[in-house]
C-alpha cells in the first residue's frame, strides 16, 4: 500500500465525470488499499477515485463501522432529508451546510465484481452521497446552501473533546 497525493479543488480532474470499472483485477484491488489508506492518514471518512487523479467510479468509506470500498456505485432509492456541515479532504478549508438524502440504498460492485446492495442511514448516507458526487465531478461546495467559518467548526470539536 501507498499515500497517494490527494487532489485540491482548483483541479480540473475533479470537474469531470468518471468511467466504469471494467477489469476487477490486482491495479484496481492496489487503488482500493492506497485510497483506504490515503483516507485515513488524512483522517477523513471517505475518499473517492477522482480525489486521487484516477477517473474511475471508485471510492471507500469508513464512518466508524469498518471499511466499505464500493465500486461502479449508484443510488437506486433515497428517503427523507438531512442537513448537515460538511468538509471535504479536496477542499481543506471548506465547510458548508448541506441537503442529503437522511437513507439511501445503494448498489454497487466489490473489488472482486460480484454485486452487493447496501442500505444507509444518516451520517454513513451522507458521506456515501458525498463521495458519489465526485465521481459525477461534483464538490460539496458547489451545493452547499450555507459555508461555514472553519474556525467555528475547530472550536465545535475541541468541545466535543473536552466533553468525552
Amino acid at each position: 500500500m501507498a499515500l497517494r497525493k490527494i487532489v485540491i479543488k482548483s483541479d480540473e480532474i475533479l470537474r469531470k465525470k468518471c468511467k466504469p470499472v471494467l477489469n476487477f483485477d490486482e491495479k484496481l484491488g492496489i487503488l482500493l488499499d492506497d485510497m483506504a489508506e490515503t483516507m485515513y492518514k488524512a483522517n477523513g471518512v471517505g475518499l473517492a477515485a477522482p480525489q486521487v487523479g484516477i477517473l474511475r467510479r471508485a471510492v471507500v468509506v469508513d464512518v466508524g463501522e469498518g471499511l466499505l470500498e464500493l465500486v461502479n456505485p449508484e443510488i437506486i432509492k433515497s428517503k427523507g432529508t438531512q442537513r448537515g456541515v460538511e468538509g471535504c479532504l479536496s477542499c481543506p478549508d471548506d465547510w458548508g451546510y448541506v441537503v442529503r438524502p437522511n437513507e439511501i440504498i445503494v448498489k454497487a460492485q466489490d473489488r472482486t465484481g460480484k454485486y452487493i446492495q447496501l442500505k444507509l442511514k444518516e451520517f454513513f448516507a451522507r458521506a456515501v452521497c458525498h463521495e458519489l458526487d465526485h465521481l459525477e465531478g461534483q464538490l460539496f461546495i458547489d451545493i452547499a446552501d450555507e459555508m461555514v467559518d472553519p474556525d467555528e467548526i475547530e472550536n465545535e470539536k475541541q468541545d466535543r473533546k473536552r466533553k468525552r
